[in-house]
């Protein structure tokens, strides 16, 4: 039963990936057939699913959604990026930064790269700036960000860990390791594709006169205050975003029903839908038999690389926060265990998911396609161009999974804990 149940799980990523279904709806179905073969009851099935994170993530998520339909965000990031003025080669540092820290404050990841990404394609389109090199950093700048202990996906990391037993404190040693490695690599990235020798240019997508109106400036206080009382009071995030996003609607900052709409619904149903075939797969022995498997091509100098390189490949066909996360996360105290506690706990669970959301620049993966996306809207580009864009953005994901891979490997994941 344990081999089956692994096999269910590769199963539903490999139907969600082919047949573009999420991920989370066949797991719960898998769910079902596997706790009823292997005698548990529906109680015992249902309660793999995080109520906790769920409510969590819906807070945080209806928060942000509120603040990115009346245009809070937006104008923020414009206004941002508008200090470069005529130093164009400072626009993608600017980009990462933004994006960095946009996401840490609580949007989170994929709310993050939705945001910035339309908005650096128009920037590369007009700049005539590689659209790759853009796209790769506002996907990193999303990720390292999106891993702090306020939002999204550095809560999913947080719950994972404490869930597999990791007792550590995770949260700063996750946004540490994710904004170091993905500003190292962005740096790369940064030379390698020509972003120092953009030349100077004006541009009307570079300034704006537009201010913040009452509903930004309430709605922007509205987010500081609650990143205060996370912060200071140790409050709940998503119970503080509720209170705060509920005194917002109230005030009529935002359209709730718009803000409702866009909810991230696929991926908090992803999330916790996963969560329910996961927690089915502990119970029968699945992730002991998988982390003894890894841990006997293993050594504790290539575990964090080999794990990574793992998590970055499984993460080119599904989502890290949703599937690699909780598949590879509650391996490590196994893995820790076969190598004699010779390594640290913390330092794989931040290494495998910083070079998993590297490999989430591919195009197959939600910023990549987000960026072909947006570049042919605002270049009109051909079918060939697209196709060359395609092959360089899965190129920047590729070198990315290999280097952070190697950097792994000589202690990356382990400087900053």
């Amino acid at each position: 039963m344990a081999l089956f149940s692994l096999v269910l799980l590769v199963l539903s990523i490999l139907i969600a990936f082919f047949k573009k279904m999420n991920a989370g709806l066949i797991a719960i179905a898998f769910a079902l057939v596997l706790g009823h073969m292997a005698g548990f009851s529906d109680k015992e099935i249902i309660n793999g699913f995080s109520y906790n994170l769920f409510l969590t993530l819906m807070g945080v998520t209806y928060l942000f959604s509120l603040a990115q339909s009346n245009g809070t965000l937006k104008l923020i990031a414009v206004k941002t990026i508008a200090l470069a003025g005529k130093r164009t080669y400072l626009v993608p540092i600017y980009i990462f930064i933004f994006s960095t820290v946009l996401s840490a404050i609580g949007p989170g990841t994929i709310p993050t790269m939705a945001i910035m990404m339309v908005f650096a394609m128009t920037l590369a389109a007009e700049l005539n700036i590689n659209p790759a090199m853009l796209a790769g950093i506002v996907v990193l700048g999303a990720s390292g960000g999106g891993v702090s202990p306020i939002a999204p996906t550095g809560i999913i990391g947080q719950n994972l860990c404490a869930a597999a037993g990791i007792n550590e404190p995770v949260g700063m040693s996750f946004l540490v390791n994710g904004v170091a490695s993905t500003a190292l690599y962005s740096l790369i990235i940064y030379f390698a594709l020509g972003g120092h020798k953009i030349k100077s240019a004006e541009s009307q997508v570079l300034s704006t006169g537009e201010k913040l109106n009452r509903n930004q400036i309430i709605t922007l206080v509205g987010i500081i205050v609650m990143v205060i009382m996370v912060m200071l009071l140790k409050i709940n995030v998503g119970l503080t975003s509720f209170l705060v996003a509920g005194i917002l609607s109230a005030l009529g900052v935002a359209d709730e029903n718009t803000a409702l709409k866009n909810i991230p619904w696929g991926t908090l149903i992803l999330v916790g839908g996963v969560s329910v075939l996961i927690n089915l797969i502990v119970k029968l022995g699945g992730i002991t038999m998988l982390s003894k498997a890894m841990a006997s091509i293993m050594t504790p100098a290539t575990a964090p690389s080999i794990m990574g390189l793992s998590a970055g490949i499984l993460s080119w066909v599904s989502s890290t926060s949703g599937v690699v996360m909780p598949t590879f996360i509650p391996t490590i105290p196994g893995v820790v265990e076969a190598m004699q506690g010779k390594v640290n706990p913390v330092e794989l669970a931040t290494g495998l998911s910083m070079i998993a959301h590297t490999a989430g620049i591919s195009p197959m993966s939600t910023g990549g396609g987000l960026a072909i996306a947006a570049y042919t809207s605002v270049a009109h580009s051909s079918p060939e161009e697209q196709q060359k864009i395609f092959l360089h953005i899965f190129l920047v994901s590729a070198c990315g999974l290999v280097f952070l891979s190697v950097m792994a490997y000589i202690g990356l994941f382990r400087w900053f804990i």
